[in-house]
């Protein structure tokens, strides 16, 4: 564990040297406060829009975040040419690949963290009666776990594909397609025939449902809390799909040259 932590440690830093972050960071926060600034027709609900505004710009930051993060790791050592000399220290391939899975997931979570917090004061700032902070704190959560499933993921295709442009470009094709079009392929499979309705639903059962994890109308809405239980599976749920992205990535890993 030692290993992996050190490993996790040395993805946490660099993150927060590189730009990418602060850049999104800096104009999410302008943005909204652009919007908050705004009051039409003195409208007490005007709110909503901005929290709905508010929650895009984290999700689409956060995704970025992770997708890019996770995609350079193992392309990174291998041109730095420090990938041989981490392994040839008593460090398997299995604990680096840990390692850099828990140090980018770490890191979206700490991203996260920042982006939630100022969310949180601007959105107090302007709802002065009530401030469901278990709402918030349930989307924050959720939020994070289905940022370790596509962190596992893209680590996944860091292994498999050769750029991590190429690799960034189709986790977010996939993560896109499973996010618009993944939940509704139960519903396109009644209208079609066998044996195609059979392999739509298979893709169905198969495929990561990152919908489950969207909340934001929870928190644009303030509806009540979600029963914990149903929170508790969810969380199993993203766990088993980084399970086994990282199985995938470790047998991969494994089997491929890394000079």
């Amino acid at each position: 564990m030692k290993n992996i932590f050190a490993v996790a440690g040395v993805v946490i830093k660099e993150l927060y040297r590189r730009k990418d972050f602060y850049v999104l960071f800096i104009v999410t926060i302008l943005i909204c406060l652009v919007m908050a600034s705004i009051n039409i027709y003195d409208d007490a609900n005007i709110v909503r829009y901005l929290k709905e505004v508010s929650l895009d710009l984290i999700w689409i930051c956060s995704l970025v975040v992770a997708v890019t993060t996770t995609a350079r790791q193992i392309p990174a050592e291998r041109e730095n040419r420090t990938l041989l000399p981490l392994l040839a220290k008593p460090l398997t391939r299995t604990q680096l690949i840990l390692g850099k899975f828990l140090g980018c997931w770490l890191a979206c979570g700490m991203a996260l963290l920042c982006f939630y917090v100022f969310f949180g004061a601007l959105a107090a700032s302007r709802e002065h009666e009530h401030w469901p902070l278990l709402n918030y704190f349930q989307a924050a959560v959720m939020h994070w776990f289905m940022l370790g499933i596509i962190v596992a993921l893209s680590l996944l295709g860091s292994l498999v594909f050769a750029a991590p442009s190429s690799n960034s470009t189709i986790c977010a094709v996939i993560i896109g397609g499973i996010l618009f079009v993944g939940r509704h392929l139960d519903q396109q499979a009644l209208a079609l025939r066998e044996p195609t309705r059979a392999i739509v639903n298979a893709l169905y059962f198969t495929i990561p449902h990152l919908e489950f994890y969207d909340l934001r109308d929870l928190v644009i809405h303030n509806w009540p809390l979600i029963a914990w239980k149903y929170i508790g599976l969810a969380l199993l749920y993203a766990a088993g799909y980084m399970a086994v992205f990282l199985l995938g990535a470790c047998l991969v890993f494994r089997r491929k040259a890394v000079n």
